[in-house]
């Protein structure tokens, strides 16, 4: 690497090369643009392995061509953010250049108002590592230049800068440059197997405490072998939750980021790597079914079952007016179900029909808490939710429908309490 200390030249007057994924921001674009191709038709699917055997340069063209990806909503690394428009107003010269596709990375650029340059991957060039090297000595002749990454593969640009900055990456990657005392840093990362922990929300896992129902219904919760499947069906639901949790929160990026509060999740809010949960979505989803092979074949139906409707109403079906709350009803009751597949009885009309008004009643109640807590956040009458087919104007047959389910639930049991086999079964 060049010596940092020549006296003709002083790091600020070097040109600062930004890298746009990872660095400028916290996400990827790339990964963001997929997702949002995906989400407007999965079946796009089809089509991928064809446009990336023409190369990947090819396959973000082809994915930039169909979407638009909301740059105002991207994720900055903050402390870096803030040092770059320190430099501009020294009338440092500023250049992103990015292996995204040139759309997005132009579309970054006029809306920050902050580069007095703009370079980008075409149909034919992925500018990473020894391109992205090249096209800035095309660009800047035999003069120096100071750039500044994320990652593994920006180690022969900063070998070849002047200047070394490394954002949101780990302090070791420097250890591969001389002299990593001169190395600036900026936006530490966060440690990955916490945040990926936080997005798998072990904490939801206690609603998968259904499985144990059927069980404790069946007055054999003393049969350590029958508890022991109901415990394995219990990870099962759980890691395939958590499958379904990441795939949702990978979809739901810009909504979730304009929430007050789902904008501090981890994907939403750049401290988890996109790349992790495209990984770790499919990753749990495999071990969850590994697991349920150990039980009877029913569970393993079930599970699917879970996993196509929970998959869909991510996609789809979240969007549909009064669908979406009946869909979460039907994925409590599917935990019964999968319950007393595990142990292998059989769940009856009662609980079945106890449990799809039970949960209908509180999936009201939570559309309901949802339009009155963000009617108040924004001091309006008149707000709707991002994503949802619901506004404020729908409180009233909500709270009558909600209502109407929970009464319901409440019959159902009274005329199960009344019904002979229960007297059997319970003598007081």
């Amino acid at each position: 690497m060049p010596d940092n200390s020549s006296p003709t030249t002083s790091p600020s007057q070097l040109p600062l090369y930004v890298d746009l994924d990872g660095t400028l921001i916290k996400s990827d674009v790339s990964f963001e643009s997929l997702l949002l191709l995906l989400k407007q038709n999965v079946f796009y699917l089809a089509l991928i392995p064809l446009w990336l055997s023409k190369g990947l340069a090819n396959l973000k063209a082809e994915i930039a061509a169909r979407v638009d990806v909301p740059i105002q909503h991207l994720p900055l690394n903050g402390e870096f953010w803030h040092y770059l428009e320190a430099e501009k107003q020294r009338g440092r010269r500023l250049i992103l250049i990015s292996a995204s596709n040139e759309k997005f990375v132009h579309s970054v650029g006029d809306y920050l108002q902050l580069f007095d340059e703009v370079v980008g991957s075409d149909a034919e060039l992925n500018l990473k590592a020894d391109r992205k090297l090249q096209r800035i000595r095309e660009t800047n002749s035999d003069a120096g230049f100071a750039y500044a990454g994320n990652s593994r593969a920006d180690l022969p640009i900063w070998a070849a800068a002047d200047q070394v900055i490394m954002v949101n990456c780990p302090a070791a990657l420097g250890g591969h440059l001389a002299p990593p005392e001169q190395v600036e840093h900026f936006d530490a990362p966060d440690a990955t197997a916490a945040q990926l922990w936080k997005a798998m929300r072990p904490h939801q896992w206690l609603k998968n405490g259904l499985v144990f129902l059927p069980l404790l219904l069946a007055h054999q919760l003393n049969d350590l072998a029958l508890l022991a499947n109901a415990l394995l069906g219990f990870v099962s639901f759980s890691l395939c939750a958590s499958s379904v949790y990441l795939l949702n929160d990978l979809v739901d990026l810009d909504s979730d980021r304009s929430h007050v509060s789902k904008r501090k999740r981890p994907f939403a809010s750049g401290r988890l790597p996109l790349a992790v949960g495209f990984i770790a979505a499919p990753g749990l989803l495999a071990v969850a079914f590994a697991v349920a092979l150990l039980l009877p074949p029913a569970f393993l139906l079930v599970l699917l079952l879970y996993w196509l409707l929970t998959t869909l109403y991510s996609f789809y079906l979240k969007r549909l007016f009064l669908i979406d709350v009946t869909v979460l009803a039907l994925l409590y009751t599917l935990r019964i179900y999968a319950g007393a597949a595990a142990v292998s009885v059989t769940a009856s009309y009662w609980l079945v029909a106890f449990s799809l008004c039970l949960f209908l009643g509180l999936a009201m109640v939570k559309r309901v808490t949802e339009l009155v807590n963000r009617a108040q956040a924004q001091d309006t009458d008149a707000v709707s939710l991002d994503g949802r087919a619901y506004k404020t104007s729908h409180l009233e047959l909500l709270t009558t429908m909600g209502g109407i389910a929970s009464g319901l639930a409440v019959l159902v049991f009274v005329l199960y309490s009344n019904d002979p086999d229960t007297r059997v079964l319970y003598a007081s």
